[in-house]
């Protein structure tokens, strides 16, 4: 991908497309490496180049009544760029459309969503909706942050 390349941002419907990109991207477990957690997709977005390849990806979820962001990544060649951050306010402003008063997360980049207004909560403060702590990654490879974003200020 290159820097003259025009992104588009896009809704998608097609979910499972995005799971290999997570993965990919390192932003996601491998689909056979942890047991999953009931999730409701609310809405996912793609970026894609001019030419159709996937750039980045965000999925807006609902667990427990909590929304979530189910998975957010960016092509590691694009970080840095903006792009995140414009998936990321797709997500709130759509959560905040459907009424949320805030979103959930679990962050491997913490200083990313940190900067976008979420601060870092203990597990006991969040939901239970995680797959993280039966992932043989974590911990290991991976020490993620639950997060969170209160989103009551923006309605």
């Amino acid at each position: 991908m290159t820097e003259n390349t025009e992104y588009i941002i896009s809704e998608t419907e097609e979910y499972e497309k995005l799971v290999p990109f997570f993965i990919e991207n390192e932003l996601e477990f491998t689909e056979e490496d942890a047991e999953e957690v009931p999730t409701d997709i609310v809405k996912c977005w793609q970026i894609s180049d001019s030419d159709g390849r996937l750039a980045g990806a965000f999925v807006l979820a609902q667990r427990e009544g909590e929304y979530i962001c189910d998975g957010i990544a960016i092509d590691k060649s694009l970080r840095g760029t903006g792009l995140g951050t414009e998936l990321l306010e797709l997500g709130l402003e759509e959560t905040v459309k459907r009424g949320g008063e805030k979103m959930y997360l679990v962050a491997r980049a913490p200083e990313f969503f940190r900067r976008n207004g979420f601060v870092t909560v203990t597990r006991q403060e969040a939901p239970n909706f995680f797959e993280c702590l039966t992932c043989p990654q974590y911990g290991v490879s991976c020490h993620p942050e639950v997060m969170k974003i209160d989103l009551k200020d923006k309605k």
